[in-house]
């Protein structure tokens, strides 16, 4: 897909393969850009070591979710991995965007999808990893899969790759406070989380 201009959409979408670092950038939005508002998303997976609930993610039991996804409160959402279960709430996002202020979402590719159904008129951004050995690397450096989970993780990993393509602009990874500064200037907002022009 050629790149479109830089729009200041008011919501970004961030996508990418498994282990890319969307989290690791996410984060450092979070912490160095906190008027950047950053979408906190939904999922039925346990916690991680250091996840907080509410701040990294919703952590809600298979029911709850159900639940969400039969009254239509996301925004997107999709079983990732063949087992558990992702969403982005409506609610939040419509509300900042109502109110005119720009939106980041960092989602999986089967959700980036949805939102472009939904929403075309966002910037989707791919991140994407310096290389496959890298991404590989991250993935085992980890330690948070066991080798069946991350057969399957890269397993997927290679299918998101493919999509690339599918995205307005493509992110390397290589570093992540330029990573992150490249994300934040996509967004076309300044230092102050004005929107610039």
């Amino acid at each position: 897909m050629a790149e479109r201009p830089i729009d200041r959409a008011r919501l970004t979408v961030l996508a990418g393969p498994t282990a890319v670092g969307k989290g690791t950038v996410s984060a450092d939005v979070r912490a160095r850009y906190p008027h950047v508002w950053l979408s906190v998303s939904a999922t039925t997976r346990r916690p991680r070591p250091g996840e907080v609930d509410g701040v990294h993610y919703h952590f809600l039991d298979p029911d709850d979710f159900a639940g969400m996804v039969a009254s239509g409160e996301f925004l997107e959402w999709a079983v990732v991995h063949g087992r558990n279960s992702y969403g982005t709430p409506r609610g939040p996002v419509e509300e900042r965007l109502a109110a005119g202020r720009p939106a980041l979402l960092e989602i999986d590719l089967q959700g980036a999808r949805q939102v472009r159904q939904t929403m075309p008129e966002a910037q989707f951004v791919f991140l994407a990893p310096p290389s496959w050995e890298e991404l590989v690397r991250r993935l085992e450096g980890r330690g948070t899969e066991d080798a069946e989970e991350r057969e399957r993780r890269l397993a997927t990993a290679q299918v998101e790759m493919a999509a690339a393509a599918e995205f307005d602009r493509t992110i390397i990874n290589d570093d992540v406070t330029r990573a992150t500064d490249e994300l934040v200037s996509l967004m076309g907002v300044d230092q102050l989380g004005t929107p610039s022009r």
